[in-house]
C-alpha cells in the first residue's frame, strides 16, 4: 500500500510540475503578443489565466489514464490495494479535478473573458464614467449568461435514457428527470456544456490549426527575404512614390488648384510613403539587430525544425485519416456517434501510447508535445490569417502590437482548441484514452477429443467489449462522449480538418517567400508604434 501511494503521488507530483510549466508558458506567450503601448493589467492576468487552465484541463489527461491503469497488473487482475473503494476514491478525485477545471472555464468563457472585453471596448469609448462601463459590460455579458444557463439546463434536464413509462404522470417525469440530474451529480450538464464548446474548439481548429500545421513548417522551410534586399526595393519603391508626388504638385505652381482628383491622389500617396518610411525604419532596425545575426547563422536548423513539423504533421494526418477510416467501415454507424468496438485499422500513435503509458512519464511528454504542438500551429494559422467574423476582420495578432481586445480573442480560441485536443487524441488512440494499459481475464477451456479438460484464463487488453466491473473508464472518456450527437459532429469534423489541412499544404508550397518583417508594419499603424521596436530588434 506504501508502494502504491509512493507511485500515485509521483504522477501528481508530476502534474505540479507541469502545472509550474504551464503557468510560466502562458505568461511568457502573451507578454510576448500584448502591445507594449495598450496594455491593461485586467486584460493579461485573464489572457494568461483562461489559456493556463485550459493546458492543465489536457495535463489532467495522462494522469487521468495512468490512476486507471496503475490499478491493475499486467496479467489483468487488480492490485491488492485498488478494492472498490480505493479504485472509487481515486476515480472521484480525478472526476472532481475535471469539474473544478470545466467550471472554472465555463466561468471565463461565460462571464470573465466577455465581461472583461466589453469593459475594454467601452473604456475606448468613454474614458470618463467607470461606472458606466461596468454597467454596459455587464449588460452584454448577460447574454453569455444566458446562454451558459440554457445549455447547462438542456444538458441536465435531457435524459439520455429514460423509461418510457405510458401511464406515468407529468409529475412522475418531472421527478424521473430531477432523480437522473441528482444522481449523476451534474455530470451530464458540465459535459453537454464543455462538449458544445468543444464544437466550437473543432470549428477553430480547423479553420486555424489545419492551416497552421502546413503554414509553421513551410515558412521555417523556406525562410524570409534578405532584409538588406527588402531595403533596397522598399528606398526604390519610396523614391518612386516621391517623384510621383512632385510631379502632381508641380501642376499647381503657378497658383491653379488641385483637382479633387489629384487632391486624393496626393493623399493616398502620402499615406503609401508614411508606410514605406515605417518599412524603412523598421528594416534598418532588424539588419542592424544582433538577433537577425543569430537567426541566419542557426539558419540550417530551421530547415530542420520544419522538415520534422512537416513530417509530424503528416504522420497526424496519416493517423487521423485511418482512424476515421476505421470508424467509417467498422463502427456501430451514426446513431452510436460512430462509437468503434475495438482497432480494426491501426495507426502510428494508436500503436505508440499504449506502449509509451506502461513507462509512466513518456505518454505524459509525448501528450504535452502534441498539445504544444498545436498551440504552436494554431498561433501560426492565426497570425498568418488573423481573427475573422465571416468575411469581416476584427483584428490582427502581431509581436508586440496586439490589443487587449484581441488578445482576448486570441487566448477565447487557443482555449477552445486545447478542449477540442483532447477528442483528436482519442480519436487517434481510443483504447488509450478509454482505459489505458488496462487488460482483463478471459475464460479460455482447452478440450480433448471434444471434452473439457482445463479451465484457464488469459489476459486480453480492455476495449468496449469487456466486462464494466473488469476495465474502469477514464473520467475523460465519460466527459467526452455522454452524447452521440457531438461524437458524430467529432466524426465529420476529423474530415474536414484533413481537407484544410491538405489545402493549405498546396496554398502554402505556392506562395512565395514571406517578408522579414511579415504584420509589422500596416498602414493603419500610427508612426508611435515604432517606438516598440528596441524590445525585439536592438
Amino acid at each position: 500500500m506504501a508502494a502504491a501511494a509512493s507511485e500515485l503521488l509521483m504522477g501528481w507530483c508530476l502534474f505540479g510540475l507541469a502545472l509550474l510549466a504551464i503557468l510560466i508558458f502562458c505568461w511568457v506567450y502573451v507578454r510576448k503578443y500584448q502591445s507594449r503601448r495598450e496594455s491593461e493589467v485586467i486584460s493579461t492576468i485573464t489572457a494568461i489565466f483562461a489559456l493556463a487552465v485550459a493546458l492543465i484541463s489536457s495535463a489532467l489527461l495522462p494522469v487521468d489514464i495512468f490512476l486507471v491503469s496503475y490499478m491493475k497488473n499486467q496479467n489483468g487482475t487488480f492490485k491488492d490495494w485498488a478494492d472498490a473503494n480505493v479504485s472509487r476514491q481515486i476515480e472521484d478525485t480525478v472526476l472532481y479535478g475535471y469539474y473544478t477545471l470545466y467550471s472554472i472555464i465555463l466561468f471565463c468563457v461565460f462571464l470573465w473573458i466577455p465581461f472583461v472585453y466589453f469593459y475594454y471596448e467601452e473604456k475606448e469609448e468613454d474614458d470618463g464614467n467607470t461606472c458606466s462601463q461596468v454597467k454596459t459590460a455587464l449588460k452584454y455579458t448577460l447574454g453569455f449568461i444566458t446562454i451558459c444557463a440554457v445549455l447547462l439546463l438542456i444538458g441536465a434536464f435531457v435524459p439520455l435514457n429514460i423509461p418510457n413509462k405510458k401511464n406515468s404522470t407529468e409529475w412522475e417525469k418531472v421527478k424521473l428527470l430531477f432523480e437522473e440530474f441528482g444522481s449523476s451529480h451534474g455530470l451530464t450538464a458540465l459535459s453537454f456544456s464543455i462538449s458544445s464548446l468543444t464544437v466550437i474548439g473543432m470549428l477553430a481548429a480547423i479553420t486555424y490549426t489545419a492551416y497552421g500545421m502546413s503554414a509553421l513548417p513551410l515558412n521555417l522551410i523556406k525562410g524570409t527575404t534578405s532584409a538588406a534586399y527588402e531595403r533596397l526595393e522598399n528606398t526604390e519603391d519610396i523614391e518612386e512614390v516621391e517623384q510621383h508626388l512632385l510631379r502632381i504638385k508641380s501642376k499647381c505652381r503657378d497658383g491653379r488648384p488641385l483637382s479633387s482628383r489629384d487632391r486624393r491622389t496626393v493623399q493616398q500617396l502620402e499615406e503609401r510613403l508614411r508606410t514605406l518610411r515605417r518599412r524603412e525604419r523598421h528594416l534598418e532596425s532588424i539588419e542592424k539587430s544582433w538577433w537577425t545575426k543569430f537567426c541566419e547563422a542557426i539558419r540550417p536548423l530551421k530547415i530542420v525544425w520544419g522538415v520534422f513539423f512537416i513530417i509530424v504533421a503528416l504522420l497526424f494526418t496519416v493517423s487521423l485519416f485511418l482512424s476515421n477510416l476505421d470508424k467509417a467501415l467498422h463502427s456501430a454507424g451514426f446513431d452510436s456517434g460512430f462509437i468503434i468496438l475495438g482497432t480494426n485499422l491501426t495507426n502510428p500513435l494508436n500503436m505508440l501510447l499504449p506502449i509509451l503509458q506502461t513507462v509512466f512519464p513518456l505518454d505524459y511528454i509525448l501528450i504535452t508535445t502534441i498539445v504544444m504542438y498545436f498551440i504552436f500551429t494554431s498561433m501560426a494559422g492565426i497570425r498568418n490569417m488573423g481573427i475573422w467574423f465571416f468575411w469581416i476582420r476584427l483584428y490582427k495578432i502581431r509581436r508586440g502590437k496586439t490589443r487587449p481586445q484581441a488578445l482576448l480573442f486570441l487566448c477565447m480560441i487557443l482555449l477552445l482548441i486545447v478542449l477540442h485536443t483532447s477528442y483528436m487524441i482519442y480519436s487517434l488512440a481510443p483504447q488509450y484514452v478509454m482505459y489505458g494499459s488496462q487488460k482483463y481475464l478471459v475464460q479460455s477451456n482447452k478440450t480433448t477429443d471434444g471434452q473439457p479438460r482445463n479451465v484457464t484464463f488469459v489476459s486480453k487488453e480492455c476495449d468496449a467489449d469487456a466486462p464494466e466491473d473488469q476495465c474502469i473508464v477514464t473520467r475523460t472518456y465519460l466527459f467526452l462522449h455522454k452524447f452521440w450527437f457531438f461524437s458524430a459532429a467529432y466524426y465529420f469534423g476529423n474530415w474536414a480538418f484533413i481537407a484544410v489541412f491538405l489545402i493549405g499544404l498546396i496554398v502554402s508550397c505556392c506562395k512565395g517567400k514571406k517578408s522579414v518583417i511579415e504584420g509589422e508594419v500596416d498602414e493603419d499603424d500610427s508612426d508611435m508604434s515604432d517606438d516598440e521596436l528596441s524590445v525585439y530588434y536592438r
